[in-house]
């Protein structure tokens, strides 16, 4: 039996890989004290990773007005593995109000630790450490759980009917809050909706949520659900509350419209005639099956650096002037006859890795920010083989080929725009877009000495891809300040255009070369497509777009 599943592994491409296991972190705070004594801070919690002796951020949680205490309802999901030390880091910032962002936010403190010691302990409380390592009174509580069994997701929408009013010069402002409670008694926090403000029958919108996070893959584990009249002192005052199951809740896909009584147990105490303080009502319950990275890659969706299949990976050098003359020992450009440059590095790290997925091993590969001949006109998205009808290289070698065969050539110019590279792939994921199919996956690979001239443009680009099947990496080649590349990520974590417009989805991933000049090339292409098979997935399964042939069925046509 054993060589029969040897047999499928090879068949079906199987790939080991490292213990990896999905884990969810709870955050909540306590004791903060916010600088300005007149009011009650605004807190957000920023989580970041360590890699490579740096901080990045990884997500951040939603801002809560006016609390000393917040129990976020965001939850950070981070992979975990053994076999390796990662150290994270929970900023705790005072958000000033009507801005998001961390530019003019108060740093109130942080802890720093492993998610080994969060795992080991399944909740870990610190002191929240300010500036100079000193301890206040504030600390922050981390509770990881495990994620396990089914990934499918939940999108649920809730509305209310004459909730009571709470206030004595306008209505109630109501939010509810779904707790999960737990095998140990404790209630975890599952979502917190918006508030509507001055409405007793208010419509909250549609969320969704994973069902291990629901109700940990238990359909029949209570569930408590709170309704509460937001007050802008954070001091909220209780409306009403009800208990019920997933297993309830689903019978709405059935066409049954379920709602609640919401009930205050203290007015059901005192008040002789008390019924209820409300209804609460489940308009909308949908399963969304969600489907893995290999479904998509095996139901036959393409992510390559090829034209062939329709799909393109482009292969954008830089040729500008700040790259020094290319015949000079000291340019970024330089051919060396024994040792590759640091463009050759990066292109054949990640290039070895993606041509797997590849039908033809054709690549296309465009430059810009040369003179190009014969007229010596800039230009900012030429073929790096001078046909513009056919850019196909064969191969990652062809590509190499092609490359070093430009250089004499061409004149190197500026500066450097992005932009138009970005757009040319739009524009061929905008028609993959339209079939509706997971079918092409398009992947954009940029190489840059990091001096973005037009990071306006290249702003807008990106959000508007980020609607699109596509990927952007941006590697950064040689020992430039890389700060201002930071702006992609955006002031408040999320990357914006010009106009304010935020990206649908994250799609970019940044690597400077130089942090992985001593390092093997498995490195730097481990860290560079990491987020690429998420970014696929995520996708996908925004758009409902299931893959021709899951993972399961193709193990069941192989039977």
């Amino acid at each position: 039996m054993s060589n029969i599943y040897e047999s499928a592994e090879a068949t079906l491409g199987f790939i080991s890989s490292p213990c990896l296991t999905k884990v969810e972190l709870r955050v909540a705070c306590r004791g903060i004290s916010d600088r300005d004594a007149l009011s009650k801070p605004d807190p957000c919690v920023v989580l970041k990773m360590q890699s490579h002796g740096q901080w990045f951020e990884v997500d951040r949680t939603e801002v809560i007005r006016s609390s000393s205490g917040p129990i976020f309802s965001k939850i950070f999901l981070v992979d975990y593995y053994f076999e390796e030390v990662q150290r994270l880091r929970f900023e705790l910032h005072d958000i000033s109000s009507g801005n998001n962002g961390l530019r003019d936010a108060d740093f109130l403190g942080a802890m720093e630790c492993t998610l080994g010691q969060i795992v080991s302990q399944r909740k870990l409380t610190k002191a929240l450490l300010k500036q100079g390592n000193t301890a206040g009174k504030s600390s922050i509580t981390v509770t990881a759980e495990e994620l396990s069994g089914n990934d499918d997701y939940v999108e649920l929408s809730f509305s209310a009917r004459k909730l009571d009013d709470k206030d004595f010069f306008s209505k109630s402002d109501p939010f509810l809050e779904i707790f999960r409670v737990n095998d140990d008694g404790t209630e975890s926090l599952v979502h917190r909706t918006e508030t509507v403000m001055n409405n007793l029958s208010p419509v909250w919108k549609s969320f969704k949520v994973s069902l291990n996070t629901l109700c940990s893959g238990n359909h029949d584990r209570e569930l408590k659900c709170t309704v509460w009249d937001w007050d802008s002192n954070g001091k909220h005052d209780f409306i009403g509350e009800f208990q019920t199951t997933f297993k309830e809740v689903r019978t709405e896909q059935d066409g049954k419209q379920i709602q609640w009584e919401c009930i205050n147990p203290k007015y059901q105490i005192k008040k002789k005639n008390y019924r209820n303080s409300g209804m609460v009502i489940l308009n909308h319950c949908k399963i969304i099956k969600m489907y893995s990275f290999l479904d998509y890659i095996m139901g036959g969706c393409q992510i390559q650096f090829t034209v062939g299949s329709g799909s393109y990976l482009f292969n954008p050098f830089y040729f500008t002037a700040s790259n020094g003359d290319p015949r000079n020992s000291c340019s970024l450009h330089y051919i060396h006859p024994y040792q590759p440059n640091e463009y050759l590095k990066a292109l054949v790290a990640v290039g070895e890795i993606c041509q797997d997925y590849d039908s033809d091993k054709m690549f296309p590969a465009f430059g810009f920010g040369a003179l190009i001949p014969p007229d010596f006109k800039v230009s900012h998205d030429f073929a790096v083989n001078f046909d513009e009808d056919n850019p196909e290289c064969a191969g990652i070698q062809g590509v190499v080929e092609a490359y070093q065969n430009c250089l004499p050539k061409i004149q190197l110019y500026g500066p450097t725009n992005i932009a138009p590279i970005i757009q040319k792939v739009a524009s061929s994921a905008s028609e993959e877009m339209h079939t509706k199919e997971a079918m092409e996956y398009f992947i954009l690979l940029i190489l840059t000495d990091g001096v973005i001239t037009d990071m306006a443009d290249t702003r807008e680009a990106i959000v508007h891809a980020s609607h699109l099947p596509m990927s952007v990496i941006i590697v950064g080649v040689g020992n430039a300040d890389f700060t201002d590349m930071q702006i992609l990520d955006g002031d408040d974590g999320i990357l914006r255009s010009p106009k304010g417009e935020p990206v649908l989805r994250d799609i970019v991933q940044f690597v400077p070369f130089k942090d992985f000049k001593h390092a093997s090339p498995a490195a730097l292409a481990k860290s560079v497509l990491a987020e690429v098979p998420n970014q696929v997935v995520d996708y996908y399964n925004a758009k409902g777009i299931k893959p021709k042939c899951t993972l399961a069925q193709r193990i069941s046509l192989f039977w």
